[in-house]
């Protein structure tokens, strides 16, 4: 059995536990309180010391942290990586994009407005403007595409930007105006099994 350690606020770490779920991997969560520090104690630092959730002990007591490098490694030969050598580039494309260019704006945005109630005026306002033309380029991948890399198949990628666009209203972003991302959303919540968190009634999904 692996053990998963995070955070059930978090949506990097929530991904890793999709992930083992959708493949049926057996695990132990752990809860790791972030907003009491609890990733920089002693304790959690002599397993990870990045001093980050996720982080993930395998059976054999390797341990992986970075919760991208996470579900590369659980999935690594399941259904959620393309054997495509061209499209599994692409899904790392876009897993790489999401840690560089989508979480850096949608999911510290949501971290400053909901856990630690900063005022909107307060806020940068380059994140908001940042997090709508991250959502923007996904809007344009969509368009065309049932799926966030272009296969005929939810991959990684899918699961990686899903974390936070699915939270990216409790960051003050309005999803319904990017229509194919909210669609989206519906597919990826349908196929992971998630309660939906958007109503999708007038969207073609």
């Amino acid at each position: 059995m692996i053990r998963i350690h995070g955070d059930s606020i978090s949506g990097n770490c929530l991904k890793v536990k999709w992930v083992a779920e959708r493949l049926g991997i057996d695990h132990e969560w752990v809860e790791v309180d972030i907003l009491k520090g609890e990733t920089r104690s002693d304790a959690f630092l002599a397993i990870n010391p990045f001093g980050q959730v996720p982080v993930v002990e395998l059976e054999d007591g390797r341990v992986v942290a970075q919760s991208n490098a996470i579900i590369f490694c659980l999935a690594e030969e399941s259904d959620l990586v393309p054997t495509d050598a061209f499209e599994r580039a692409k899904m790392l494309e876009w897993m790489f994009w999401e840690q560089y260019s989508h979480e850096t704006a949608i999911a510290v945005r949501r971290f400053q407005k909901l856990y630690e109630k900063r005022a909107e005026e307060d806020i940068d306002p380059n994140l908001m403007a940042k997090g709508r033309r991250a959502l923007g380029r996904m809007e344009l991948a969509l368009l065309s595409n049932d799926w966030i890399a272009g296969g005929a198949y939810m991959t990684l990628a899918d699961i990686s930007l899903l974390a936070y666009t699915r939270l990216a209203h409790e960051g003050g972003f309005d999803v319904s105006e990017f229509p194919a991302v909210h669609g989206w959303i519906a597919r990826c919540e349908r196929e992971l099994g998630l309660p939906h968190l958007h109503e999708v009634t007038d969207v073609q999904v």
